[in-house]
């Protein structure tokens, strides 16, 4: 070989040099897992809820589309129990490879960890994906108490002292917190009675053995369209779809109150960055089509895109939130 065809043949062998060099380097293999490769084999998707309520129609109503946005199956995997803790385990687990996903929600990543201590820790041990949606409380009293708002309600709670008591679907759930927000936020008291369970709840409101509830709209609309509980007001900066006639807590003189039934995906710590986008973008794709609005209506859920990141920085807030009330109230658990 003369010196003339060396040289050009100089830049081929420094591309092939430096190609070598980066085989096998950190970055390179985070490069190649952005490839159409991923994924290619079924994903699972674990719903920390027994098959049948409304967080699990919720997910496979969303796995269902994004399996097809993704051409992959994805396989629904209900791990209840442990409030959820059993679920985020074995997701915190899993090889962050992209293939085991969670549908966190506001108990396992928000709720929860504000009251409990838990063998798991909600931001450390998770990956962020993305958020679904959600739903909000509403604020609803026994149909037959003489009360039409809020401002009559918290005139009805300061004539009737120590004689009003509310239900919640538990100690430490989104209804006994959300009510406690209230409590603080307008400095009178009611009595908790906690249930095990929302349909319980509802049974003693509707009865009478209890006056108020904050339930999530979703538990709440049958009974409100039934006419047992009249709505007050719901949480959320807008009015509801569903409840177009029924102010929001903010229109009813309570700035910035806010509660959420949402619900997002989480995957383990340490999934790569190029996958999470995948996964985020193709979601994002899938919350924005009108006939999953209209599927998620079912349970008053309105889908909420999100980048990784402002998940993230939602799942931080929600937790600090209801950790200051939690101290505020002495609402502290056994886990």
């Amino acid at each position: 070989m003369n010196r003339r065809e060396l040289l050009r043949m100089a830049p081929a062998l420094s591309s092939s040099l430096v190609g070598a060099a980066w085989v096998g380097h950190p970055l390179m293999a985070q490069a190649q897992s952005a490839n159409t490769s991923y994924p290619s084999k079924p994903l699972r998707y674990i719903v920390p809820v027994a098959a049948g309520g409304g967080s699990d129609m919720v997910g496979r109503t969303v796995c269902e589309r994004w399996s097809k946005a993704l051409n992959q199956t994805i396989v629904v995997d209900n791990q209840g129990g442990g409030g959820g803790v059993i679920a985020c385990q074995a997701t915190a687990r899993a090889a962050p490879d992209g293939y085991t996903l969670m549908q966190g929600y506001v108990a396992t990543h928000g709720t929860s960890p504000a009251t409990r201590k838990l063998p798991y820790d909600p931001i450390k041990d998770f990956t962020p994906v993305g958020m679904i949606g959600g739903t909000p409380n509403v604020m609803v009293v026994n149909a037959a108490l003489p009360i039409n708002n809020l401002k009559e309600f918290v005139s009805y709670l300061r004539s009737n002292p120590g004689r009003v008591s509310y239900g919640s679907a538990g100690a430490g759930s989104l209804t006994h917190l959300t009510m406690e927000l209230f409590k603080q936020q307008v400095d009178t008291f009611m009595v908790h009675i906690p249930y095990r369970g929302i349909a319980p709840a509802f049974t003693d409101l509707m009865g009478g053995q209890t006056q108020a509830m904050f339930p999530g709209l979703a538990a709440a609309l049958p009974h409100i369209r039934s006419g047992r509980v009249r709505p007050l007001a719901v949480t959320g900066l807008k009015r509801h779809p569903q409840l177009k006639d029924t102010p929001t807590m903010e229109e009813s003189g309570f700035k910035g109150f806010d509660a959420m039934q949402w619900y997002g995906v989480v995957g383990p710590a340490g999934m790569p960055t190029a996958i999470v986008k995948q996964l985020n973008d193709t979601l994002n794709s899938v919350l924005t089509a009108p006939d999953l609005r209209e599927k998620l209506s079912v349970e008053a859920v309105e889908p909420m895109t999100m980048s990784p990141e402002q998940f993230g920085q939602y799942i931080r807030a929600d937790i600090a939130r209801w950790t200051q009330l939690a101290k505020a109230r002495n609402i502290q658990l056994d886990s």
